[in-house]
């Protein structure tokens, strides 16, 4: 088999484990099976869900066996690991809708095809549970000392958390032990802030099982500004291409620091080491030319969405970049200005630049808009216009629908005709 230890060791992907080296010595003898569970907290996950999703694939693709568990049952209950208050109970039609979406977004980077893989529901399990055997056979094993020095609940004690959101831990620890003895699955793998979970369950099978499993956490990702990772003005970066369009993500990889870039490379590429390490010489040498973030959200972006979208992407970052906006798609220009300001504009035929541009909301007045065109600071669909007297005509529109106006080197105006 090989030593995925040592690989995830060199992408700094083992933040804690339990008794790291029998693990070790154990997957250098043999397959294992191994899950990550994901709740569907949301109608879709985000890349803040990438990294534990990542780590099983290398598994997978080193060789052992791997589950996938949708967390339909535990997202009816809510994780309090992570979170400062107790969270909303959403209906339960409503997590099995986003346990489907989560179960195709995990399908696109897991091959199920093959025979060492495998999707779950635990609803299949815990929604069928009586309440006074669970207590009896499963409940019993947890001291409620152990239970209030996780982190997860010694966090919340102050504000106050529910039964619960407390008894979660003691679900998710009957996952790893229904796994364990369904499928021979000896080791979970989790966010940083799975610890007290994780560890919970792997006492559980230890006390029931008398059997020594194992648990995995990885980083908690954050920028090197400190900041947490995938989030943008609190909107989280999803990996559903309708709440995060294919251009938008990679975007969000593409402006990666230099600090953060080759960290990123080895978390979220399946790049080899040396493929990395000539990378981060060359962040070193040249960092203007900024390649190894170009490489970092080619790779992301084609795993997410695949590489026609990649490459679609792509090419609205070169035309924004270089100004040929005519190059674009009509798709292209809708997905490249989404999030940029946008104007409707009510059936004029002919329209003077400058009142325009204040109409528009480009500028804040016409004496502006005359000193921003004047001054060369004004293009459009990616020419720059340096005549005061400028006529907007039908004839500018691209595919008689847009017009794409930018003020400076980055402020992007959308100007639609119905």
């Amino acid at each position: 088999m090989d030593n995925i230890i040592e690989d995830l060791k060199f992408r700094g992907l083992i933040h804690q484990s339990t008794n790291l080296d029998s693990l070790e010595e154990k997957i250098k003898k043999e397959k294992i099976t191994l899950y990550v569970g994901f709740d569907p907290s949301a109608d879709s996950l985000h890349v803040g869900n990438l990294l534990p999703l990542l780590t099983l694939r290398r598994f997978q693709e080193a060789g052992h066996d791997v589950i996938a568990l949708a967390g339909g049952g535990t997202g009816l209950i809510g994780d309090p690991s992570g979170k400062s208050e107790e969270r909303n109970l959403n209906p339960e039609d409503q997590v099995e809708e986003w346990t489907e979406n989560i179960r195709e977004q995990i399908e696109k980077l897991i091959d199920f095809d093959s025979n060492n893989a495998e999707m779950v529901n635990n609803y299949d399990w815990l929604g069928n549970i009586k309440a006074i055997s669970f207590l009896r056979d499963i409940g019993k094993n947890f001291s409620i000392n152990s239970m209030l020095a996780k982190e997860s609940v010694k966090s919340r004690l102050e504000l106050g958390i529910s039964f619960t959101e407390f008894s979660y831990q003691i679900l998710q620890s009957y996952d790893f032990l229904k796994l364990f003895r369904d499928k021979n699955c000896k080791l979970q793998i989790g966010g940083s802030d799975q610890w007290g979970n994780i560890t919970a369950g792997v006492d559980l099978i230890r006390r029931v099982e008398g059997e020594e499993v194992y648990g995995l956490t990885v980083p908690l990702v954050v920028n090197s500004d400190g900041t947490k990772f995938g989030k943008t003005a609190g909107n989280a970066i999803w990996l559903d291409l309708d709440k995060t369009s294919p251009y938008q993500f990679y975007q969000f990889w593409i402006n990666t620091s230099d600090d953060d870039v080759i960290k990123f490379l080895k978390y979220f590429t399946f790049l080899s080491k040396e493929d990395i390490e000539e990378l981060e010489k060359q962040v070193k040498e040249n960092p203007a030319e900024r390649k190894a973030q170009k490489v970092l959200a080619r790779e992301t972006t084609t795993l997410i969405h695949g590489e026609e979208k990649a490459k679609q992407a792509e090419k609205i970052s070169q035309a924004l970049f270089y100004g040929n906006i005519k190059d674009l798609s009509k798709s292209e220009i809708k997905m490249g200005f989404q999030d940029v300001p946008s104007y409707n504009v009510e059936g004029e035929d002919k329209l003077e630049l400058v009142d325009f541009l204040k109409e528009a909301g480009v500028v804040s007045s016409k004496r502006q808009a005359r000193e921003d065109v004047k001054n060369g600071a004004i293009y459009i669909n990616g020419e720059k216009q340096e005549e005061v007297n400028r006529i907007l005509k039908k004839d500018d529109r691209l595919y008689d629908k847009y017009l794409v106006i930018r003020r400076g080197k980055k402020k992007y105006y959308l100007l639609k005709w119905s």
